[in-house]
């Protein structure tokens, strides 16, 4: 028997399902995410959207990126987008001018007031992954799995098959099954030699333990805040709109190989490590 409110019906379906099939089509965390939302917010597919309202604005989109995505596995997409224009909701994805706005107008401060507060209920090891998060810009997702491979391959003496010590570069490339994806990208990731050396002696870190840690603070989760200062704090210290894109993964795989392959990459190096030299003695006294 399936469930109704207007033209919005679904069956029961298989939950366990519904979570390999998210995880086929996004990356880990982010499948595990809008697995989580949907399942706590499933009962807005056929109730009431006026719900939402009462969520904070970070969470609404969440939702909506949650139940849409559920819509579709049930297929019964074109459905709940009516309900959602009937309810005046509207989402779509942001321009990349909007964007920019949106981080230029954030508040930077902000941010490293968060980096502070979060270091307090954090290990040694998570606070040295969130001045990674901050120095590099990577995505959390990317972040993660980058810091923990740092700490692997330098145990076994392979560090040099990531990390270029002449570019002080690590190249994300080579490792194409877990950085070059459907739509997320990234490339490569200047990185100071201390905070390298850091992360090398530093302990694996899981994003879910980082949150709960900062749950049961009451501290909000806001690691890909600190991609978007990255992102702004570059384009204010003199880099190109094109070498933040560059860094941020926003091209094709075979325009970097084309155009960026070294000797561009060293002038690039030098640029960045630069611009964020201030940015690092900063964390250190704000991680310490």
């Amino acid at each position: 028997m399936g469930h109704h409110l207007g033209k919005v019906s679904y069956d029961p379906y298989d939950p366990l399902d519904f979570k390999i099939w998210l995880l086929s089509r996004y990356s880990k965390s982010y499948a595990v995410n809008i697995f989580r939302y949907a399942r706590k917010y499933e009962a807005m597919l056929i109730g009431d959207l006026r719900d939402l309202w009462k969520l904070s604005p970070n969470v609404q989109d969440y939702v909506i990126k949650a139940l849409i995505a559920l819509s579709k596995y049930l297929g019964i997409y074109e459905e709940f987008r009516s309900k959602l224009k009937q309810y005046g909701v509207k989402w779509t994805k942001q321009s990349s001018f909007n964007s920019f706005l949106r981080i230029l107008n954030s508040s930077n401060n902000d941010v490293l007031e968060w980096l502070r507060e979060a270091g307090r209920a954090l290990n040694p090891s998570e606070r040295i992954f969130l001045r990674f998060c901050l120095l590099t810009g990577l995505r959390k997702s990317e972040a993660i799995i980058s810091f923990n491979k740092i700490i692997a391959l330098s145990k076994e003496g392979k560090l040099s098959e990531y990390y270029d010590d002449e570019l002080n570069c690590l190249l994300h490339f080579k490792f194409s099954k877990e950085f070059i994806r459907r739509t997320k990208n990234c490339f490569i990731s200047f990185i100071p030699r201390e905070l390298l050396k850091q992360i090398q002696h530093s302990k694996p870190v899981s994003y879910n333990a980082i949150r709960k840690k900062l749950e049961r603070r009451n501290i909000p989760v806001r690691i890909n805040e600190l991609r978007d200062f990255f992102g702004t704090y570059l384009l204010q210290h003199g880099l190109l709109e094109a070498e933040v894109n560059l860094l941020q993964g926003r091209l094709p795989a075979s325009v970097f190989i084309r155009h960026y392959w070294t000797p561009k990459l060293s002038e690039l190096r030098d640029k960045v490590l630069k611009a964020i030299e201030t940015l690092q003695k900063e964390t250190l006294t704000i991680l310490s």
